[in-house]
């Protein structure tokens, strides 16, 4: 008869709480149902009770791992007071604590214990917990188990075989910060069994979320101190550099009459720990920090916390943000967001990820160091070989070596010792002289305390060494040199700080197996993030509802706090009147709202509202056919309404979430569709937008449109333009044989479907002369970012904010001439208005940058057919990529292999193909090759 499932709320009144906070009743549900969970929830979200309720409920311990011994004990000092036995065991406990408490887990008194991670390397620890009942694994901040994490520990990658080694228990991973990434990297590490996923609880609403955009430095300083001197209670500021901090303490200790301190990562452990402690007891109400400073803080009245800087990341804006208001009350939380912090967040993620040659000459550098270990900072590494990236570059190599096993990086773990033995055998003891008594007694005490950790390396204090084998440390510790004698055996004396051991020197580092493709692809990855937070700081729509959509949160609203929150107009007016306007037209707003989001796919993100409301109402400027927007099938398509009056409908569909604005360059934000809009242009999505837009824009709309029907026809179905006689996305107003300008619902059926329009995209070969200042003009044309240069990321310089970058004369093209390309391929095509083949169509999805699955679903087609639009295409001499239809191992396996054999005829180069590949492949290879003009064969 199987065990009933105790019901949590019976539970609560252990831990003094009324009541569950958001999300975690689902969480605490799943656990106690005996499944695997991942819980993602914001910091200040009640993550500990989720695996701290099912453990008193149920018979057992749970093992909680986490890497912040301050939380251990704070967390554990809590369960005590409300009588949950609980204890921590970690480095900052005497040898002779830790075997006490060691043997008071065996004997049954704890609940929940807590550990570092590196503990499970511990014979002693995993002796006794293999004698206990584990009926839980929580693993805490979870995100540093996955190399896409940012927090990466080295023993939380190992997570996954030492949970076998205890038998897999039942997992519960939780962080504050994973994305969808993470998440998938985290429970293949662990190897979690089907977890139920929850990410929940993000949403705060007691946090009002500001952004407010200073010029220059001077303002954003005055603005800081103003928000300071009329903010009252406790709060941070953060800042992205040690230099930025000291600016910021002299600045508010001049100008604010509260007392505050400097918290960075430059502080030694004594001097670290006084500045939390008087900031939590209250003594100093203000911190200004760089990010270093927060991590398992719990203060529940901190009212403010201010970025001064922008972050990195939305998780590292959302981590420290959350920090302010756990108590539930109101609280702000502000970010001074500035264009060209963007450059300084850019150089730290240049920084972060070295080139191939630096980590070389790294690795060299180490191979020539005879001591082991080698006790070395990374600061001593950048200094000795004068590296021009920064200590976080420096980590990241030696993350990456480690992977490859060419070291392996050591904590002294208070002065500990550790033994490795790489040897299947039963014991080596036997590989010793019989008459070498000594050696063979340790070698014994030596094998009984790896156990089942050969090829780990296993810590040990000497002392208790020395007293289990009854002798002197001298006389082991010469034993043990005299061991290492024997290839299976490798020790790691004791030490200070961090060190690496090198696993092998033999090897050149061409034969080390480093995924430098993966290097760049996490590189890609932090750049993604960076531009989530410019989207973050320069939406109109709820700051809040952009992040619970950011983690994915199932709980998505907008939280009526924030700064956009509080600008939006109520509906229809916010006269408390929400009746509809006389001329509201329900059909008429979606077809207006559909032709816009068209005519922003059709512009690929290049150029801000203003110029997409031109472009709408078919305006004549000769700026407009500069850039071929007189040629796009939207062209004029909203001519009967006012410029203003489209600048609001775009506008209205960027605080909706339709549209997002991208400040790409300062002052020149331009304008792109996103997925919700994708779906509510094709018609996927049939919404009434008349609820939410304001009264004037109704009456123009259902005035000057009316009649007006919207497209409702999925824009994934399977009739294309290119299967029909004409192509009306082609058409313009005023073409066809009746004359009427707006007869356009035809159009707009074929307008909205962007995959399927023959039209050119816009014109991106702009110089200089087509970008307007903006001094009277229209500035939103995209421009390339400005390159930041030689700057420590402790020490980036102080910029004027109040001068612009100089901008580069020309803008970047769109990528590898994309347009060059389609005007040559086109050249060889009928005229439009004439059939075009079928499979151009699919070749030109593939260029404008459809992925495969993609392509599949906009043309309803076989794979197999898709596959030879794309060869006939080859043949006919348009422009492909192999990466249309090769995956990126299989691409590199081909350029290799064709590097390999420069020169050679394609009978040999076929008849030498690695067995991973097939013939056809290397073919289609060699076509995307020359159809850019390059040939890897033999002329002869």
């Amino acid at each position: 008869m199987s065990t009933p499932t105790p019901n949590p709320e019976d539970w609560l009144p252990n831990f003094g709480l009324p009541g569950f906070r958001p999300g975690q009743r689902h969480v605490i549900d799943a656990v106690l149902a005996g499944r695997d969970t991942l819980c993602i929830m914001p910091t200040g979200g009640g993550k500990s009770l989720c695996f701290q309720l099912p453990t008193i409920a149920r018979s057992g311990v749970t093992i909680v791992i986490s890497p912040l011994i301050a939380l251990m004990k704070d967390q554990v000092d809590s369960l005590q007071k409300i009588d949950i036995p609980a204890t921590f065991i970690n480095s900052s406990l005497s040898p002779q604590e830790q075997q006490s408490r060691l043997a008071a887990l065996g004997a049954g008194q704890y609940k929940l214990v807590y550990i570092a991670p590196e503990r499970l390397r511990s014979n002693a620890f995993m002796r006794t917990i293999s004698r206990i009942e584990v009926q839980l694994l929580a693993v805490d901040e979870a995100h540093c188990i996955s190399q896409w994490g940012h927090d990466f520990r080295p023993d939380y990658a190992r997570l996954g075989k030492f949970r076998q080694r205890i038998g897999n228990p039942q997992t519960v991973a939780l962080t504050a910060t994973a994305t969808k990434l993470v998440q998938d990297d985290i429970a293949k590490i662990l190897d979690l069994d089907d977890p139920a996923t929850f990410v929940t609880g993000f949403a705060r609403d007691n946090l009002a979320l500001r952004v407010e955009s200073p010029t220059g430095n001077h303002e954003k300083d005055q603005r800081l101190i103003e928000f300071v001197n009329e903010t009252a209670g406790a709060g941070i500021v953060y800042a992205s550099t040690r230099k930025s901090c000291e600016h910021l303490v002299e600045l508010l200790e001049s100008n604010i009459d509260r007392p505050l301190a400097f918290y960075h990562g430059g502080l030694g452990p004594d001097q670290r720990r006084a500045v939390q402690e008087k900031f939590m007891s209250g003594e100093t109400p203000i911190i200004v920090a760089t990010n270093a400073f927060g991590m398992g803080i719990d203060k529940p009245d901190l009212r403010f916390v201010v970025h001064y800087n922008m972050p990195g990341s939305i998780e590292a804006y959302y981590q420290e943000a959350g920090r302010a208001g756990r108590d539930g009350l109101p609280s702000e939380c502000l970010m001074l967001f500035s264009y060209q912090d963007k450059f300084i967040q850019e150089f730290f993620i240049e920084n972060s990820y070295p080139s191939r040659e630096t980590m070389k000459e790294l690795y060299e550098y180490l191979r020539t160091i005879p001591a082991d270990p080698i006790e070395m900072t990374l600061q001593d590494i950048k200094e000795e070989l004068d590296l021009s990236i920064g200590t976080t570059g420096i980590a990241t190599c030696e993350n990456l070596l480690e992977k490859a096993g060419a070291i392996e990086r050591l904590d002294s773990k208070n002065n500990a010792s550790g033994i490795r033995i790489d040897s299947d055998m039963k014991t080596l003891v036997d590989l010793l002289p019989r008459d070498a008594r000594t050696r063979r007694h340790v070698l014994r005490g030596l094998e009984k305390l790896v156990g089942d950790f050969r090829g780990e390396v296993v810590l040990f204090q000497p002392d208790w060494l020395a007293e289990k084998l009854e002798m002197k440390w001298s006389a082991v510790n010469r034993s043990i040199r005299e061991l290492c004698k024997l290839d299976a055996i490798s020790y790691v004396p004791p030490f200070r700080g961090k060190a690496i051991s090198m696993r092998c020197r033999d090897k050149s580092f061409r034969e080390l197996d480093i995924d430098f493709h993966q290097l760049e692809r996490r590189k890609k990855a932090e750049m993604e993030k960076l531009q989530s937070v410019i989207r973050l700081g320069t939406t109109r729509r709820c700051r809040q509802l952009e992040i619970l959509e950011y983690f994915g949160d199932s709980d998505r609203r907008r939280c009526g706090a924030c700064d956009n929150c509080a600008k939006r107009p109520k509906p229809n007016g916010g006269s408390g009147d929400a009746s509809k306007p006389k001329h509201a037209d329900a059909d008429a707003c979606l077809y207006a709202a559909q032709v816009v989001l068209s005519g922003i796919a059709r512009t690929h993100g290049r150029i801000g509202k203003r110029l997409v409301a031109q472009m709408l109402k078919g305006s004549t400027q000769k700026k407009l056919k500069q850039l071929a927007l007189d040629r796009l099938s939207t062209f004029a398509l909203l001519k009967p309404l006012r410029v203003d009056d489209i600048v609001e409908l775009i506008e209205f569909l960027i605080d909706n979430g339709y549209v997002d604005q991208i400040e790409t360059t300062k002052f020149r934000p331009v304008v792109q569709i996103n997925e919700d809009g994708l779906m509510l242009m094709s018609g996927e999505a049939v919404v009434d937008l008349t609820d939410r837009m304001s009264n004037s824009l109704l009456n123009q709309i259902g005035t000057k449109l009316k009649g007006k029907q919207p497209h409702l026809m999925p824009v994934r179905e399977p009739k294309v333009a290119a299967e029909t006689d004409a192509v009306p996305g082609d058409a313009v107003p005023g073409d066809d044989e009746s004359g009427d300008s707006e007869s356009g619902d035809d159009v707009v059926r074929e307008a909205v479907s962007v995959a399927n329009s023959s039209e050119p995209p816009i014109q991106s070969s702009l110089t200089a002369d087509h970008v307007e200042s903006s001094e009277g003009q229209d500035p939103e044309i995209e421009r390339p970012d400005n390159a930041i240069e030689n700057i420590e990321p402790e020490e980036a310089p102080a910029q004027n904010a109040a001068a612009e970058p100089e901008p580069d004369p020309e803008p970047d093209p769109e990528p590898e001439s994309a347009q060059l390309r389609f005007d040559a391929a086109d050249a060889e095509l009928p005229p439009r208005g004439q059939k075009r083949p079928s499979h151009f169509w699919t070749w030109r999805l593939f260029n404008e940058g459809y992925s495969l699955e993609h392509v599949l679903q906009v043309r309803q087609l076989e794979e197999a057919i898709v596959v030879d639009h794309v060869l006939r295409s080859a043949n006919e001499g348009f422009p492909v990529k192999a990466h249309w239809l090769l995956d990126r191992d299989r691409i590199e396996i081909l350029e290799r292999f064709v590097a390999d054999n420069v020169g050679e005829r394609l009978p040999k180069l076929l008849a030498a193909l690695p067995n991973e590949l097939q013939s056809n492949d290397l073919l289609f290879f060699l076509q995307c090759r020359a159809s850019h003009g390059e040939t890897q064969l033999s002329s002869r």
